[in-house]
């Protein structure tokens, strides 16, 4: 029995490795999936991948963008699609801002650009998505909204294990992903008869990182390795189905007890 058999789900940032398994799960699970992604190499990868999927459509937008976010909204309801689920998971962190080859910056040489560009795309995107979602969309019809945040929202990062490594951990995004959760619970309460909205909290996923940062981050993880993609989409589908349906205004931590020690 299919969980997410009569959703439909629209995805923000789809083309990263949570949001390409995001949407295979997803449609797997019986879900028609709208996805979103900047033009390039990720929207490409996605209409290479999904594209022949009848119940898999696919649009350009930048979240940081309101023409753009109200835009596409627009079109996606002119099209006929009625999303019942939202996923607010476009997300940008320190890595993706640095260009091929450059220093990672310490805190002290943090840039107001691109604190700046990191809390236009990780919390006004997300204000943005909801804002249309009351606009355009809530009251029609029941609604789940799940904000992706990180296992370092609400906990600090041990700034030594990066030590050495090409990135650190960027308070910007920490900042953001602490703030994510505010709009849910926010949110959660504004809209508490008419739609359920719950951040879920990925911890450290494994994405290609050298043996030794695997080794520094797991010695910090009850269960003493990193998450695989498909083990927080699995918690992405439980709170995309009926079966969440009388949870609003949690964390949800997936993070092999990180947050717990």
């Amino acid at each position: 029995m299919t969980t997410l058999s009569g959703k439909t789900v629209f995805l923000t940032g789809s083309g990263g490795i949570l949001g390409t398994t995001y949407v295979r799960r997803m449609l797997a699970d019986g879900a028609k999936v709208i996805a979103s992604e900047l033009p390039g190499a990720r929207y490409e990868g996605l209409k290479e991948a999904f594209g022949q999927n009848d119940n898999f459509s696919l649009y350009q937008m930048d979240v940081s963008k309101e023409d753009e976010v109200v835009a596409v909204f627009e079109k996606i309801l002119k099209d006929g699609h009625k999303p019942n689920v939202f996923f607010n998971n476009a997300s940008i962190t320190g890595e993706m801002l640095m260009k091929e080859g450059a220093e990672f910056p310490d805190f002290s040489n943090t840039t107001l650009e691109s604190w700046n560009k990191t809390l236009s795309v990780n919390l006004t995107g997300p204000f943005l998505v909801a804002r249309e979602i009351d606009r355009q969309v809530i009251g029609k019809w029941d609604l789940k909204l799940i904000n992706i945040a990180s296992m370092y929202a609400l906990r600090a990062p041990h700034h030594d294990i990066y030590q050495g490594m090409p990135f650190k951990n960027f308070s910007a995004y920490q900042a953001t992903k602490a703030g994510v959760h505010g709009l849910t619970l926010w949110l959660a309460s504004y809209w508490r008869k008419k739609a359920t909205v719950n951040t879920l909290a990925p911890g450290a996923v494994f994405n290609r990182h050298s043996e030794e940062f695997q080794k520094r981050v797991s010695a910090l993880i009850m269960q003493d390795r990193m998450a695989q993609p498909d083990e927080i989409a699995d918690v992405a589908l439980f709170l995309s189905s009926d079966a969440s349906s009388h949870m609003t205004g949690q964390f949800i931590n997936v993070d092999g007890g990180y947050s717990a020690w």
